[in-house]
């Protein structure tokens, strides 16, 4: 069978099968999907893309084992993704008003810069480090949590976060007049 023009389950055997065991937990998993996402909108978007991806991977599924369980993991990992997604674009729309709060230990320097030049030098990031500076010092979240948000090792939060920095200082040094925040990069 094809959804949108990939091949998606292999006969129309399997096409009963997955309704018979998935559509039955529709209710089930819309009231998870409400209690994950506050919103009953949306609840319903991520139902319905959590069964679109189930159907996709059914070749996978093995009867027998517990298939709410196996709709609820793929449920969660498309509601990290969209939580991902969000705050990102929820922090690049918020910076605006963050911007003084990125690197308060240095603030003075910054002082001489106006928000769109920080702006501008933080578009500038790869999208990894961008993720990580804007988590820990935009939104002031623990590297824990940022771990756990990226799902990445703590490890390679610091690091991202250390080097992400460094990349904003060197972006923003050529903005300063005075050479102060050029002394500040050459740490």
């Amino acid at each position: 069978m094809k959804v949108f023009g990939k091949k998606c389950l292999g006969s129309r055997k399997q096409w009963e099968s997955f309704e018979a065991e998935m559509i039955p937990l529709m209710p089930d998993l819309y009231r998870v999907a409400v209690w994950l996402t506050k919103n009953k909108t949306e609840a319903e978007d991520l139902v319905q893309e959590t069964l679109f991806q189930a159907l996709k991977s059914f070749h996978r599924y093995r009867v027998g084992t517990n298939s709410f369980a196996w709709l609820t993991k793929i449920m969660y990992h498309l509601n990290l993704k969209r939580l991902r997604k969000s705050r990102l674009t929820e922090s690049l729309d918020y910076l605006e008003e963050k911007t003084v709060e990125i690197m308060v230990y240095e603030s003075s320097i910054y002082h001489k810069l106006t928000d769109k030049e920080i702006i501008d030098a933080l578009k500038k990031l790869p999208e990894p480090f961008l993720q990580v500076v804007l988590l820990s010092d935009v939104e002031e979240l623990s590297y824990k949590e940022i771990a756990e948000i990226l799902d990445i090792p703590i490890g390679t939060v610091m690091s991202r976060l250390a080097r992400g920095r460094k990349m904003l200082r060197q972006q923003l040094a050529h903005l300063s007049s005075d050479g102060s925040l050029k002394k500040v990069t050459q740490r």
